[in-house]
């Protein structure tokens, strides 16, 4: 009975630990490095992973950001508020942050609970999207991909802890 149980938990621990469908096939080699949740006023929003090829995070491209939303948000709302985090990390350029607005609102699709959301920053740069493991359309503006990932993963994020927290196998230990 106990090897069972263990099988079954080791089982379940590698089933989660495994990328969704689509990055993998973009970026392949993905390891998990960490995981967080973003809670807003006590409310709980989503949970956040974060992987890497080879285990290795770099700012560069070659890793996945995964989002598991708690709650439902309408796509025009989240490439809203993805560019006022842009803007508040220094972003000033308004011709840039309205095309980047139409870019993002032509990515983000409606989600609901329980819905994946995962941005893949390629190594040239770009940056591909999944929904359920369902191909979206890309960012080619590396700039864009560089300011939509720097929201979590910038040490000037609104969520230090969050950071912290996926960048966590891949920050030196002190």
């Amino acid at each position: 009975m106990r090897r069972m149980l263990a099988l079954l938990l080791m089982v379940a621990g590698i089933a989660s630990a495994q990328p969704l469908a689509g990055a993998g096939d973009v970026l392949p080699d993905l390891k998990p490095l960490g995981k967080g949740e973003m809670r807003w006023f006590g409310f709980k929003l989503y949970d956040a992973s974060l992987w890497a090829s080879g285990g290795t995070y770099s700012p560069d491209g070659g890793f996945a950001l995964s989002i598991r939303y708690a709650r439902s948000f309408d796509g025009y709302k989240l490439a809203e508020a993805s560019i006022d985090e842009i803007k508040r990390l220094g972003e000033r350029d308004k011709k840039r942050l309205a095309r980047w607005k139409d870019i993002l609102t032509g990515v983000f699709p409606d989600v609901k609970e329980g819905d994946v959301l995962t941005g893949v920053k390629m190594t040239d740069g770009s940056a591909r999207f999944f929904h359920q493991g369902i191909e979206l359309p890309a960012i080619e503006d590396k700039a864009l991909s560089d300011a939509f990932f720097a929201i979590w993963l910038d040490a000037r994020t609104r969520e230090p802890k969050l950071r912290a927290r996926l960048l966590a196998e891949s920050l030196p230990s002190s």
